[in-house]
């Protein structure tokens, strides 16, 4: 008789004996695997979502500041050209902006 090993690494644990007898005779070989599910979700489940709204309030920030900066600009230009033109007139009504110093 030859000897043959068990086909690949399906159970190392099984003796070499067994395995022989088992071929011998043509009985077969049981194998129980006691194997537990995970019970809750991998963190990379998690992960992605939160980068993702990290990501998006991250750019509501940005977009905010950036209106905000553009909003200061145009005040400070706006009192800059309304306090370098003086009072402005349309049809006979005068519109004083800003007060000038000596009134």
């Amino acid at each position: 008789m030859t000897h043959h090993d068990p086909p690949g690494t399906i159970a190392p644990h099984i003796p070499a004996d067994t395995y022989r007898h088992a071929q011998a005779t043509g009985a077969s070989v049981v194998i129980v695997v006691h194997h537990t599910d995970p019970t809750g979700r991998p963190l990379r489940h998690y992960l992605f979502p939160l980068a993702v709204a990290g990501a998006g309030v991250i750019g509501v920030f940005g977009l905010v500041a950036a209106f905000l900066a553009l909003l200061d600009f145009a005040v400070h230009t706006a009192t800059v050209i309304a306090g370098a033109t003086g009072p402005i007139g349309v049809g006979g009504i005068t519109l004083r902006l800003f007060r000038g110093k000596h009134t």
